[in-house]
């Protein structure tokens, strides 16, 4: 069934991560895949526009099913596969309503953190503004702050698709240098789940411009 499978991705991402480690969970190795480079911006490249429009990854075919968008190819990949490999939405109507809050709010925090990381990727250098920076950072600081509040309560039950959504971005804030002193409770889940086969299998080989970000988190 993987056979006819395809994936296009990029090593660092979050999204690209999240698809991999459910391909990983539903026992649907053996997929055929390409790895990208976003720095020569092969992510908008011919191929990759053919199939995904908007010159984004993760792309990913199912046979002739396309899903491009992550939670969606996740969601997607557990319905068409209940039976296969880790079961990774719960029973419980109590569970799949935590699950489906943390899981959608685990998309926020990506976006607060990539604001602040990479303002100055997505900000052209005439429309840059102290202020702005500040209330990324103080934004992102607010969101960190909630998910050490979330965990000091469980908030996750077992692993699902939250997780599958959360992991890969809390990752990226430590390899961009978040503190672990300062933020017990996420290094604690991050520790906890680094070691799961589905996600050492398909941990990235390098982070996004990481020689130039590699501290950026470092007094958040």
């Amino acid at each position: 069934m993987a056979k006819s499978m395809y994936l296009l991705w990029g090593s660092g991402s979050p999204p690209c991560w999240r698809l991999m480690i459910t391909l990983e969970e539903k026992k649907l190795q053996g997929y055929k895949q390409k790895l990208l480079s976003f720095e020569k911006e092969e992510h908008k490249s011919k191929e990759v526009l053919e199939i995904n429009p908007r010159g984004q990854l993760p792309t990913f075919k199912h046979g002739e099913n396309i899903i491009n968008e992550s939670v969606g190819a996740c969601l997607y990949l557990e319905n068409q596969f209940k039976s296969q490999g880790n079961k990774l939405i719960p029973d419980s109507p109590a569970e799949q309503a935590l699950m489906y809050q943390r899981m959608m709010e685990g998309l926020f925090f990506l976006e607060k953190m990539e604001f602040f990381v990479f303002y100055d990727f997505y900000a052209p250098e005439g429309e840059r503004h102290d202020s702005a920076l500040k209330r990324h950072k103080d934004n992102l600081v607010t969101e960190l702050k909630l998910w050490e509040s979330y965990l000091e309560n469980c908030c996750f039950r077992g692993f699902s698709l939250a997780d599958v959504v959360f992991f890969p971005s809390i990752a990226c804030t430590f390899a961009y240098g978040l503190s672990p002193e300062r933020y017990p409770k996420l290094a604690k889940y991050y520790n906890l789940l680094k070691d799961r086969p589905s996600i050492k299998a398909t941990w990235p080989p390098k982070w996004f411009q990481f020689e130039q970000r590699s501290e950026s988190l470092k007094e958040i």
